[in-house]
């Protein structure tokens, strides 16, 4: 077999990764946040040093991925329709508490 066939283009993932739901998106970035915690809040643990060092880099390294993959499939455009949703709520607030 050729190299060529085997190797998918760089942005074939990233086009399978945008087809999905947003709410896949912030999954995969709750999970992320997870792994990021864990990965530190480990080292408070009473347990071997080498043994932190292992859990912490399967942790962190698990993170990346994840938050990577989330934030491709939320992608910008999203994450500023959540701005907007969230300073037209605040303002809509702020109109009815003046008018009582």
């Amino acid at each position: 077999m050729s190299e060529e066939k085997t190797q998918k283009p760089p942005g074939k993932f990233k086009q399978w990764l945008s087809r999905l739901s947003p709410r896949v998106g912030v999954i995969l970035l709750i999970i992320c946040v997870l792994c990021y915690t864990i990965s530190f809040g480990q080292m408070l643990l009473p347990i071997d040093p080498k043994l932190k060092g292992v859990l912490w880099v399967v942790f962190f390294g698990l993170a990346k991925p994840f938050q990577y993959a989330g934030l491709a499939i939320v992608g910008v455009a999203e994450v500023k329709r959540w701005k907007q949703r969230k300073k037209k709520s605040k303002s809509e607030s702020e109109n009815a508490a003046e008018g009582h």
